[in-house]
């Protein structure tokens, strides 16, 4: 479904004021749809409003010649319960096709499988004592549960004093910078942690087997169902309302949109970046504004290519080499049935970077040129011509990177505005950025929110 088509779906009816206790969502992805659902299941009145003319966030999907599939990658794990629930509510969970998986490994000019123990063990460029200790450090990683300690250590250190400076310099270092570039130097250990705690709960088997999920149709298939169900709860979606200025008026809070509208309600959640809260909420205090602007964001460039046919069968291939223009290649074909792809080849390369990185002036055809570059020196098969579609997404704020003492300065979810709160998934203390933490963070916070006075 395109994003014509799916914004068709979705109501749009003019703002309106109700006598009851009304409530808007600034923001129209999974956090702030979940929130929506949970509000209205309690009785309240609620309005999403969303910038954009899609809902869906970084889980939205976009058109790729024929295909509508998801702008950015996402992978549904065995152990993500909040959101197989949340499938489970829009009838959708019927339709997760599981998928067993491999992972590569790019590194010294080659391409490595490390899919299981043995493959491990044979393939992995490092010595004996180096894969033992490697393994050991996720191993130790996986049990770990007080993740509050690890704020205190650089993730540097962590890995250091774990897996040794070889193996540190060899495999841990490129694998931080293609995820943090030089933000690695301040981020804590509980950022490593989260991955190994997310990547190990999918394994059945200690390294051995991955099992992923999708549901055939992507995301696009996905939030249109959320949208529809929404709408059938009452729940008024107001696409291309960007806000500009929140504030305190009255007893209630007064929005005002760069298309001129307003709109006044009781209470207002605030779900954007941190950044983007702090300049559309200039009334919080200054602590509360300083708190909101030093979280530092990765940002992500992230092509999207359709294919002739595939490049490899890894659905996952981590790379360490630096020359490479992108940080990893995701191989939606080695998990989704090529039917849902016309029997095309979908794959995704990602490049995070800082949300300031100069890379964002680029235009899409200098990034093509060097991403393709980049694919013809991996894979010396890969032929240019094969290329049915390229795409390229740039997100400024999408990762809020997990700094040292992250989680006491992170700025309170109820604000110093009554009736004013801010939610985004830097509010994920305790695990990585995706779709099912994200749809975990709602949930936890709207009870609270339910029983919080005016």
């Amino acid at each position: 479904m395109s994003d014509r088509n799916l914004s068709s779906t979705i109501k749009n009816p003019q703002i309106e004021h109700p006598k009851t206790e009304s409530w808007a969502i600034i923001g129209g992805g999974m956090l702030g749809m979940t929130l929506a659902h949970r509000l209205v299941q309690q009785g309240k009145n609620v309005t999403l409003f969303e910038s954009a003319n899609y809902l869906g966030g970084l889980a939205s999907a976009w058109q790729l010649g024929d295909l509508v599939w998801d702008r950015h990658y996402h992978v549904t794990l065995l152990s993500d319960t909040y959101l197989k629930n949340l499938l489970d509510e829009l009838g959708l969970a019927a339709e997760m096709q599981w998928v067993e998986t491999r992972t590569g490994l790019y590194t010294n000019g080659k391409l490595y499988s490390i899919s299981n123990s043995i493959e491990f063990l044979r393939d992995f460029p490092l010595g004996l004592l180096g894969k033992i200790r490697f393994a050991l450090t996720i191993l130790y990683g996986s049990k770990i549960k007080n993740w509050q300690k690890l704020e205190k250590i650089s993730v540097s250190d962590w890995l250091i004093r774990w897996s040794g400076k070889s193996v540190f310099e060899k495999i841990w270092l490129p694998l931080l910078r293609s995820k943090l570039g030089e933000n690695y130097k301040i981020a804590s250990a509980s950022f490593i942690w989260a991955i190994i705690a997310r990547l190990y709960a999918a394994r059945r088997t200690g390294l051995k087997k991955e099992m992923f999920g999708y549901v055939p149709g992507g995301y696009a298939k996905i939030i249109d169902r959320f949208a529809q169900v929404l709408a059938a709860e009452n729940v008024k979606i107001e696409l291309g309302h960007r806000v500009t200025r929140i504030e305190r008026f009255n007893q209630g809070i007064k929005i005002q949109f760069d298309n001129g509208h307003e709109a006044r309600c009781d209470r207002v959640i605030v779900t954007c970046a941190a950044p983007i809260a702090a300049q559309i909420c200039p009334d919080l205090t200054a602590d509360e504004i300083n708190r909101l602007k030093a979280i530092q964001y990765q940002g992500i460039i992230c092509a999207s290519l359709l294919l002739k046919k595939p490049l490899s069968d890894f659905y996952v291939t981590n790379i360490t080499e630096d020359w490479v223009p992108f940080t990893g290649v995701i191989e939606m074909s080695a998990l989704v049935d090529l039917q849902n792809f016309h029997g095309n080849a979908l794959v995704y390369l990602p490049k995070y970077v800082t949300q300031n990185d100069p890379d964002f002036a680029l235009s899409d055809s200098e990034i093509k040129a060097k991403f393709i570059q980049g694919l013809q020196r991996m894979y010396p098969e890969f032929d240019p011509r094969d290329i049915l579609c390229f795409q390229v997404s740039k997100v400024r704020y999408v990762l809020a990177i997990s700094t040292l003492n992250y989680s006491e300065m992170l700025p309170q979810i109820n604000t110093s505005i009554p009736g004013l709160h801010i939610i985004n998934t830097a509010h994920i203390l305790n695990g990585t950025l995706n779709v099912n933490e994200t749809i975990q963070l709602a949930e936890k916070v709207s009870q609270q929110l339910f029983t919080l006075p005016i």
